[in-house]
């Protein structure tokens, strides 16, 4: 296998930059520039030298051996200074050292599966955490980047294997002492692992909505202040705002961090019955948006509703423009009036959706799953006949094992391994 190098740290000028080093060839890769290396996973301060015998840099130096580094192969890091001047001479020299190339993006991370350091579940939550932008973002990323979905798929599949071996063994031994009607046990193993599935499928869309973000649309009519409580819940001017009705003809969208949670805001056009074509196209888009969107905030100066947007249970809505009506329940953007009690009701609305996420945060793992219970429901109905179906029913537990497998990277998945790995940055 190729030693490969890149930056690992973020490009640019920075107080440290990090380049990795990982392959056969990485620890004399290393000493060519080091000269010597310190103890596995023990720093060292060391000065780089070019093959000229120039002076590269002073740097922070780790060695890692196989098994034993993120890659799980012979690794070494360097904590250059983070001049971009700096960054460009060392790859220069690892370039021109005989056996190393630079790495393609998400080489490393795709090395680290196939080594066995990592499983597929778990790069895909790398790439989730390196993405993160939220406190709720990150501690669901670490999640699954620890194990904890590897873990409960490893649970399952013993369950299922020793279900399919309790058939198999009623078939292979017929003539020897073993139970002949294994059905209970072999049901009460698949109902556990079916429960269990379809409890993580359920918390499917509550995680999804973690991972990418939850959709909130201002929903009323024109000039009823939505583009002024979009603004002040962006702390910023991201929605022109006027007295004249129609002003906002398309969807406003503004993405905040709403207590640990990604929150798109989407600010709408009033909604009314309009002979302007361009207002018309932003009116229909905003009744498109809102019916899309995961909670709609209804704003209006009395009690009405959109006529032909019905409320859902858990939609809000507000009466606004309390600083010109004197309205002690209404909301006022413009004074501040309500806000914090608008954040707090949003807030508390997504965190109740957000409480029934499970670790199934991918279609692909949603999908895998959803397969896995057709099968176990069909593997079930077989094992319910008795002995003589047992076969279907050992051959059932084995595709439903297959459908847990791909959701860790064990089968079925070359196809997904490239478009994966393109997502990652150089150096990870």
């Amino acid at each position: 296998m190729d030693t490969i190098f890149a930056l690992a740290s973020a490009p640019g000028k920075a107080g440290v930059a990090v380049v990795r080093i990982s392959g056969p060839a990485a620890w004399s890769a290393g000493r060519a520039l080091a000269g010597t290396l310190p103890a596995p996973r023990q720093a060292g301060l060391r000065r780089l030298h070019d093959h000229g015998g120039g002076f590269l840099d002073e740097a922070l130096v780790l060695a890692f051996e196989a098994g034993r580094s993120f890659t799980g192969e012979e690794s070494v890091e360097l904590h250059l200074h983070g001049s971009a001047a700096i960054v460009q001479a060392v790859l220069k020299e690892l370039a021109a050292e005989s056996g190393l190339r630079p790495a393609e993006p998400g080489e490393f991370t795709r090395r680290a599966m196939e080594n066995g350091r990592l499983d597929l579940a778990q790069v895909e939550a790398l790439a989730d955490l390196i993405e993160a932008e939220t406190e709720a973002q990150r501690q669901q990323a670490l999640r699954v980047f620890a194990g904890a979905l590897g873990d409960k798929v490893a649970r399952w599949r013993a369950d299922l294997v020793r279900a399919a071996s309790l058939l198999e063994a009623v078939m292979d031994f017929a003539d020897e002492e073993v139970p002949t009607d294994v059905s209970p046990e072999v049901i009460e193993l698949i109902d556990r692992v079916q429960h269990a599935l379809e409890t993580e499928v359920r918390g499917f869309e509550s995680a999804e909505r973690v991972r990418s973000g939850f959709e909130i649309a201002i929903v009323g009519a024109p000039n009823v202040g939505k583009s002024t409580l979009l603004n002040t819940l962006a702390g910023r001017d991201a929605a022109i705002t006027s007295e004249v009705a129609g002003t906002t003809r398309d969807v406003i969208e503004v993405r905040i961090d709403l207590g640990g949670l990604a929150v798109t805001i989407l600010d709408t056009a009033g909604l009314r019955e309009t002979e302007d074509r361009v207002e018309a196209l932003g009116v229909a888009r905003a009744r498109d948006r809102a019916e899309r969107a995961d909670l709609r905030v209804f704003l209006s100066e009395q009690d009405e509703a959109p006529d032909d947007i019905a409320a859902r249970p858990g939609d809000l809505s507000y009466r606004t423009k309390a600083d010109l009506t004197g309205d002690g329940k209404g909301i006022s953007a413009r004074t501040g009036q309500g806000i914090e009690r608008v954040v707090s009701d949003i807030r508390a609305a997504l965190v109740d959706r957000a409480a029934g996420a499970g670790l199934v945060t991918r279609e692909r793992h949603r999908l895998a799953m959803t397969h896995g219970i057709e099968r176990l429901r069909a593997a079930a109905d077989v094992v319910r006949q008795g002995p003589e179906m047992y076969d279907i029913g050992a051959e059932e537990l084995r595709s439903a094992i297959r459908r847990l497998d791909s959701v860790i990277g064990r089968v079925d998945v070359d196809s997904v391994l490239d478009e994966i790995f393109s997502s990652f940055c150089l150096g990870k």
